[in-house]
């Protein structure tokens, strides 16, 4: 895929800065992580070139009407996934069917209307894309997309809650089994980042109150467990490779209680890249303070 240029990340740089500074001047407090573009380097040296950006919007058209989209614009990632877009095809928002800056759009789309969803969008057009994991129990709720770069294959998933009173966890686990091996397969042939809510918090940093979730979806030994068993398999959480003890690092707040206010949250969305291309990546930073969503984005910068 196209890497960018010195000239196009300064200018990307400015141009984020200056989109804080005058949201700041007109009232809208923005994060300082907003408004710094990625500067550290690869452990190979190198700066980044690629810029992915991952977001659960909780709805496309929800987050189009919740101003969402500039925030789309202002990152401006050369491949943009999103999870959980809720619509059917022919209800895509015209805003997006005619978004020029992504001239490649591929969706993964469930059989039940409103329901689960993902898409990736990308400047550079992927050497293949594919829909589901291969197996079919999973296949029909619209999960899982990959698209095949030269340097990568990119895993786009909106990973099956456990459900309240864990009514899904049997299943979960039986989900996590058969996408482990569909990951692990990708591996064999060429590195993997897969990104999206992975609909797991995996340490006791990782969310707010721990000591009570314990039987609660997302944090349930079962599924950290299973997490865990990835992660050994050849896969790093790369968010945690760089910031190993960086406390309150949450991607999802509940709409209840003023969570989001109080920063009561999980960490649910994450980039896991296979331990073979980890020397190409420069960062992973949450935009915390983006709204439009339950969660906010994520971004992945690399050197490839």
């Amino acid at each position: 895929m196209p890497k960018r240029s010195a000239k196009e990340t300064n200018g990307l740089k400015k141009r984020l800065k200056n989109n804080v500074e005058e949201e700041d001047n007109g009232g809208e407090s923005k994060s300082e992580t907003e408004a710094e573009e990625c500067s550290r380097l690869s452990s190979l040296g190198s700066k980044f070139n690629v810029k992915i950006m991952c977001w659960n919007v909780s709805g496309l058209r929800a987050l189009l009407k919740k101003d969402g989209f500039k925030s789309l614009e202002r990152e401006d990632a050369d491949i943009v996934c999103l999870q959980e877009v809720k619509c059917q095809k022919k209800d895509i928002p015209e805003e997006i069917n005619v978004w020029a800056k992504y001239r490649h759009k591929y969706y993964c789309l469930g059989e039940t209307k409103g329901y689960s969803g993902v898409c990736i969008f990308s400047k550079e057009k992927p050497l293949e894309v594919k829909n589901g994991i291969g197996f079919k129990e999973h296949d029909s709720e619209g999960r899982v997309i990959t698209a095949e770069f030269e340097a990568f294959y990119l895993v786009a998933a909106y990973v099956p809650n456990s459900g309240r009173g864990l009514v899904r966890l049997d299943y979960r686990q039986k989900w996590n089994t058969d996408f482990e091996e569909y990951l692990h397969g990708l591996d064999q042939k060429k590195p993997v980042i897969l990104c999206g809510d992975l609909n797991v918090s995996h340490k006791e940093i990782d969310l707010e109150n721990p000591k009570t979730n314990t039987k609660t979806a997302g944090f349930t030994p079962q599924e950290r467990e299973d997490f865990t068993r990835l992660l050994s398999k050849g896969f790093v959480d790369s968010f945690r490779h760089f910031y190993p003890n960086d406390k309150k690092c949450y991607t999802y707040w509940s709409y209840m209680r003023n969570a989001r206010d109080k920063d009561i949250g999980w960490r649910l969305d994450y980039f896991v890249v296979s331990n073979q291309l980890m020397a190409n990546i420069c960062d992973n930073q949450i935009r915390k303070r983006v709204l439009g969503s339950d969660h906010c984005p994520i971004v992945l910068y690399l050197a490839v």
